[in-house]
């Protein structure tokens, strides 16, 4: 039996989402919105596209909830994009509206999935949704930590002018402004970035990628980035899927570790079929522990914003 991945959202994200599996053939697709001829249209030009690909995947378009039945894995992009001038968490009572409708389905049609969250403010929507579902922590996780850390990886790769391929870096806490970037674990074949570029510069390429989302609205002025958002949730779905034991940054709930409990944020994970199966605690300076925590404060204080 093939497996079933469901998209929750037929936008920018969710489509490339869409094409990204289907083009890697490692799953079937259904893709869910509200608005009537969408998604099925977009699975009907993916589905068009697949003989090019020699991929068997198949792609459904629906605006019925039921058939996301039986699902494997459940994405959620469904919501809101920020606009200019827009913070994630301004996005805050909208989209928990929505995730709160969509978790209930998830809960009922396919209580066996894993659920990864990418809706803004992400980290609180993935908490919501572990609320409403009902479903074990370890089960229900978010995207952003993956994104943030792939934009650091991208800035520095820019400024040593290297392939971005050799550059791996480790992002913590919320996915938003007070997100907290790990000089000391990001390196370029093994070397610090601390060894290769000074402090100045490094300072200013964890500004640029707290703010990095921001940057692509304000270019795009109509929407917000979906191609790297799609290629890093295709990471954690393909490591569930094909049970690879990776180990990335995402949001997942803490119950202690890093000295923070009862929130979802930002930390190193090992996922696999189960979903998180552990999350990796490493030793952070003072400074990067005050930072985390009061992250997770943040996001902690949005949370109470919902209810929860």
């Amino acid at each position: 039996m093939k497996n079933k991945v469901t998209i929750v959202g037929s936008g920018n994200v969710g489509a490339s989402l869409a094409q990204l599996i289907a083009f890697h053939g490692i799953s079937d697709i259904v893709l869910y919105d509200i608005t009537e001829g969408m998604p099925q249209g977009k699975s009907l030009d993916i589905s068009e596209a697949c003989p090019l690909w020699h991929s068997a995947s198949s792609i459904t378009g629906t605006n019925d909830l039921k058939d996301i039945s039986a699902s494997d894995i459940v994405v959620i992009t469904a919501g809101i994009a920020r606009k200019p001038g827009m913070s994630r968490d301004d996005l805050l009572s909208f989209n928990a509206d929505v995730i709160r409708e969509v978790s209930s389905g998830i809960a009922k049609l396919c209580p066996e999935a894993i659920v990864v969250v990418v809706t803004n403010p992400m980290d609180v929507m993935a908490q919501l949704s572990r609320a409403v579902t009902g479903f074990h922590h370890a089960r229900v996780m978010g995207m952003g930590g993956i994104l943030d850390s792939v934009r650091f990886r991208t800035f520095v790769a820019w400024e040593l002018n290297v392939t971005p391929a050799v550059v791996e870096a480790l992002v913590l806490g919320g996915h938003g402004d007070q997100m907290v970037p790990l000089p000391a674990y990001t390196t370029v074949r093994g070397i610090p970035i601390t060894e290769l570029i000074s402090k100045n510069r490094i300072d200013s390429i964890i500004e640029r990628t707290r703010n990095g989302g921001a940057e692509v609205v304000s270019l795009l002025k109509t929407g917000s980035a979906y191609y790297a958002p799609a290629a890093a949730t295709f990471q954690m779905i393909k490591a569930i899927l094909f049970d690879e034991n990776c180990l990335l940054p995402a949001a997942a709930y803490v119950d202690g570790e890093f000295g923070v409990s009862g929130v979802y944020v930002g930390v190193p994970v090992v996922l696999g079929r189960e979903g998180i199966r552990k999350i990796v605690e490493v030793p952070l300076s003072k400074n990067e522990k005050e930072e985390f925590h009061k992250s997770a404060n943040a996001v902690k204080e949005l949370v109470s914003k919902t209810g929860l």
